[in-house]
């Protein structure tokens, strides 16, 4: 396998973890749960999934 080939694969794997973890965020701001998160100020702590939501799409347009 060249480089190129690698470097396409790795950008589909990307792609296709990106949009699982999107789907699965909506899923959870649908039936109002939340997500575990661990910040390097904060620790361990449970977010909605709505406002992981929010900035996940944030993220996206910038």
């Amino acid at each position: 396998m060249s480089d190129k080939e690698v470097n396409e694969l790795i950008e589909k794997i990307d792609a296709g973890l990106k949009l699982a973890e999107e789907r699965m965020l909506k899923e959870k701001s649908l039936r109002g749960e939340t997500i575990v998160v661990y910040t390097e100020n904060e620790g361990i702590h449970r977010v909605p999934a709505s406002q992981i939501l929010e900035q996940y799409k944030t993220m996206a347009l910038s």
